[in-house]
């Protein structure tokens, strides 16, 4: 894979843990990046339950809310199951504006997000 890794991934249980390594995902090179890392997750590792935590995040582009729509599509042709945690109040204003708060399962901590993954 070229360049460097966007994401930090863990397991609990069967649950794949992902946190974001940049503060700020706003360079659409890094999200193209940062999209086919994820995608990987799903498609090559065959993750079914996967966890999305924000809590490094202070800033994301709209292009990083189109790869994120994706991923979701992506899971849910897998069978599997997405949930997005410990999103700022104002990242979680552009969700709730454009409606995503509607299509994602966002809780608002890990344990939180990993109870409503096992319950799946």
């Amino acid at each position: 894979m070229a360049g460097q890794r966007r994401l930090e991934t863990s397991e609990v249980g069967d649950v794949t843990v992902v946190r974001f390594v940049d503060r700020k995902i706003l360079d659409v090179t890094n999200i193209h990046e940062l999209g086919r890392e994820l995608f990987q997750l799903v498609e090559e590792q065959n993750r079914k339950k996967l966890l999305l935590n924000f809590s490094t995040v202070e800033f994301l582009s709209s292009e990083t809310l189109g790869e994120l729509i994706k991923l979701e599509k992506k899971v849910k042709q897998h069978t599997g199951k997405l949930v997005l945690t410990n999103i700022k109040p104002e990242i979680y204003e552009v969700f709730a504006i454009t409606r995503l708060n509607k299509l994602f399962d966002i809780r608002d901590d890990e344990p939180e997000g990993l109870a409503a993954l096992n319950a799946a």
